[in-house]
């Protein structure tokens, strides 16, 4: 879905308070850091109804995380929410023309929450979430404000509904990529962030002995047996679910036990490398 974005700079810094609105559209968000709360709140989009998310790291477990809330008043919810240590930055999003109801905002509370769990890129601070049912055409206007959310947010800098794949992506053949070594395989693509490993891949089970020195792929792949991102069996690691990788390398490196070249250990079902691939591609 095509738009047109202004993006306002209330204080003048990018880190800093910022608005954002899309043309023809009656939503408004409204973001910003912690540290300068009473500036986000003391403006007069924070008086009405609307959605919020709050947003920093589990000091706990180490993971980002999210809570997920709607308000009459974002205002007076907001100061509800100070005895909570985790977050670090906040943005919520208000209609224009005042017509969210209290229906609207707990039916796009409860739909967010079931998208940010079902998408699984942070934790969610939330107990639960009651939604609301709405009329058909009410739900349909704000399914419309649900995807403009989801478009703003990314582009805000929060990317905890963003989708970690396309299945229009996935299934197409010109774009996987195979990794293959000893018995195992993984197949992926190119991302817009980095490198996807696609579901039921498989890493090799025993790092290779330069991991002692260059020790970064075994903490890796500890850390995705931890969250349960890799499964271990008798025959190697497989990956439970698509997972995103910083570049093809890396990506690699986990499957291989060790540091590995990703251009050229990433092939095409052809057997040619993601690096005569780009080679061509740019000749």
């Amino acid at each position: 879905m095509t738009a047109t974005v202004k993006i306002f700079l209330a204080l003048g810094d990018p880190a800093s308070v910022r608005t954002a609105e899309i043309s023809n559209w009656t939503g408004k968000a409204v973001a910003g850091p912690r540290s300068q709360l009473e500036a986000i709140l003391f403006r007069e989009e924070a008086s009405n109804p609307g959605i919020y998310f709050l947003t920093g790291v589990n000091p706990e477990t180490g993971k980002e995380r999210v809570y997920i809330g709607e308000a009459e008043v974002i205002r007076s919810r907001i100061k509800g929410h100070l005895e909570k240590e985790f977050w670090n930055a906040i943005v919520y999003f208000v209609s224009k023309d005042e017509n969210l109801t209290k229906a609207h905002i707990k039916y796009l509370e409860g739909k967010l929450i079931e998208t940010a769990r079902g998408i699984g890129r942070f934790e969610i601070e939330n107990a639960n979430s009651s939604g609301a049912r709405l009329p058909e055409s009410d739900e349909a206007d704000m399914n419309i404000f649900l995807s403009r959310v989801e478009q703003l947010l990314p582009i805000l800098g929060y990317d905890f509904l963003k989708p970690v794949s396309s299945p229009a992506a996935k299934t197409s053949g010109s774009e996987t990529l195979y990794c293959d070594i000893k018995d195992v395989r993984a197949t992926g693509r190119l991302s817009v962030e980095g490198f996807l490993v696609y579901k039921g891949s498989v890493a090799v089970l025993d790092e290779r002995p330069s991991t002692k020195r260059y020790p970064q792929p075994l903490i890796i792949r500890n850390k995705l047996l931890e969250e349960g991102v890799l499964t271990r069996h008798t025959t190697g690691l497989e990956f439970t679910k698509d997972f995103e990788f910083s570049s093809a390398s890396a990506a690699a490196s986990v499957i291989y036990g060790g540091n590995a070249n990703g251009l050229i250990a990433w092939k095409d079902r052809d057997g040619v490398s993601l690096k005569d691939k780009e080679a061509r591609e740019l000749s």
